[in-house]
């Protein structure tokens, strides 16, 4: 039931056409809750049905004009509604996690390359959350509204750099140890010469 959820609180920021909230998804809500621009399109046919939103009034012919959509008082009463409501966290379900324990059971071939593979990908998602907050949340910008939005995107970089901290640390992990010679080789400070005193 989030989806269309998500789509009444992005047309409730401002009324979009369905191309212009497919590239808001892309760019914002996108982050933390993802659809096809098909599985949006499908929804606006479902709220607009059910009432909670409509197609803005053009002045121009409609063949070929994009529909602008906003909400209803219908939409934001059951936008609020959800909202209010008490849900309980999901259980996380991440493949990457099966795929490790699966590993535990056939063979960690590969499996390295997947961790920084990942990794690399998450630290980049973290730059650009962390680009995002120094843009969007200077100083100054505290309404209850900034407050939660930016909780929000402190949620998804806390969330990534607990991943890229997790991944980093699970590679570390994955270093073969070292051999006893080795290890005593590296806890043995190296031989210094000392100048023979003169006879």
């Amino acid at each position: 039931m989030s989806l269309p959820h998500a789509i009444l609180t992005a047309l409730l920021e401002k009324p979009s056409s369905g191309l212009e909230l497919t590239r808001r998804f892309d760019r914002s809500i996108g982050y933390f809750w993802s659809a096809t621009h098909q599985q949006i399109y499908r929804e606006l046919g479902k709220l607009e049905h059910e009432g909670y939103i409509r197609a803005l009034p053009s002045a121009q012919p409609t063949r070929g004009q994009k529909k602008e959509y906003e909400v209803l008082p219908a939409g934001r009463a059951e936008l609020a509604r959800w909202t209010a409501e008490s849900q309980d966290p999901k259980p996380i379900r991440d493949p990457l996690l099966l795929r490790l324990r699966a590993a535990g059971v056939v063979g960690a071939e590969g499996i390295e390359s997947e961790l920084r593979r990942h990794l690399a990908l998450h630290q980049r998602q973290l730059t650009e959350y962390l680009e995002i907050e120094e843009r969007d949340f200077p100083p100054g910008r505290d309404t209850v509204e900034d407050r939660l939005r930016h909780a929000v995107l402190r949620a998804g970089i806390d969330l990534e750099t607990f991943w890229t901290r997790w991944l980093s640390r699970t590679l570390a992990d994955l270093e073969p140890p070292a051999s006893p010679s080795a290890a005593a080789e590296a806890s043995t400070p190296p031989a210094v010469d000392t100048p023979t005193p003169p006879a």
